[in-house]
């Protein structure tokens, strides 16, 4: 019985850990992250990283909303697109782990993902997420 215990400590513990270390972050070396100049002003919010491709119907359909987005909330938001069937975009497939796209990732301040969507974002909706970060 208490080796059975000792086994079940384990799993949980063994469990938590992939927990743990199962949730990425974006790395510091790309693009999507915030640069030092965006820190060092402190006025970027959010990092909005569209993972899509060019003549994709729902991905060619966000193209307007991201641009009002970066119009509407300059010096706010960073708006970062990413051609995922292109060489260069390829990388960001595997690095913030597409499965479809659109997929819209949401960046906090600090560069930690804080909200996820796949498929096209109606710009209202988007909008709201934005706020969760404080972006007026």
């Amino acid at each position: 019985m208490q080796n059975k215990k000792k086994y079940i400590y384990i799993i949980i513990f063994l469990v938590l850990l992939a927990i743990v270390f199962g949730f990425k972050r974006v790395s510091n070396n790309t693009e999507a992250t915030l640069t030092q100049e965006d820190t060092t002003n402190g006025e970027i919010k959010v990092t909005f990283v569209e993972l899509g491709s060019v003549g994709c119907i729902p991905c060619d359909k966000m193209q307007p909303i991201m641009k009002e987005i970066e119009e509407e909330y300059k010096g706010q938001v960073k708006v970062v697109f990413h051609d995922v069937k292109t060489p260069d975009g390829k990388p960001y497939i595997k690095e913030f782990g597409i499965r479809a796209i659109p997929t819209q990732v949401f960046l906090d301040k600090d560069g930690n993902e804080y909200f996820r969507h796949l498929g096209f974002f109606a710009k209202d909706e988007l909008v709201e997420v934005l706020k969760m970060q404080g972006v007026k």
